[in-house]
């Protein structure tokens, strides 16, 4: 049998309109957004029961996101952080973060898809 070593619950291209930017016009009108987690989180008791209270509820991840998402920032680095924080406060069993937001057809005089940032944090339970 094989062992079982990381799970992970996945979000992805979750879509916002928020407002981020330095700009005054991006505070103004907003721009779109895409952002994926994927959240290191140990479901192996709900691969038993098939019970939500063994898990991370996707959908309550998607409400604290999108709550934040809902807080103006300047910046694309300000947001990221500040869902990252409201998600370790919340779950605390989380192991890992991993995350991505792209803010879609940015105002920078470029020809391009978008750009962001990413993050990825380990949970260090020896600093505890």
């Amino acid at each position: 049998m094989m062992e079982l070593t990381s799970t992970y619950i996945l979000l992805q291209g979750l879509q916002y309109h928020a407002f981020i930017g330095v700009g005054e016009q991006e505070q103004v009108v907003g721009n779109d957004y895409v952002l994926d987690l994927r959240l290191g989180y140990p479901f192996a008791e709900a691969m038993e029961s098939d019970a939500v209270n063994d898990t991370l509820n996707y959908a309550d991840v998607f409400n604290v996101v999108s709550e934040v998402m809902k807080q103006p920032s300047k910046l694309l680095e300000a947001a990221a952080g500040k869902i990252v924080k409201e998600l370790c406060a919340r779950y605390k069993r989380l192991e890992s973060i991993d995350l991505k937001l792209v803010k879609r057809n940015p105002p920078m005089g470029a020809d391009c898809d978008s750009t962001g940032v990413e993050l990825h944090l380990i949970n260090d339970k020896t600093k505890d």
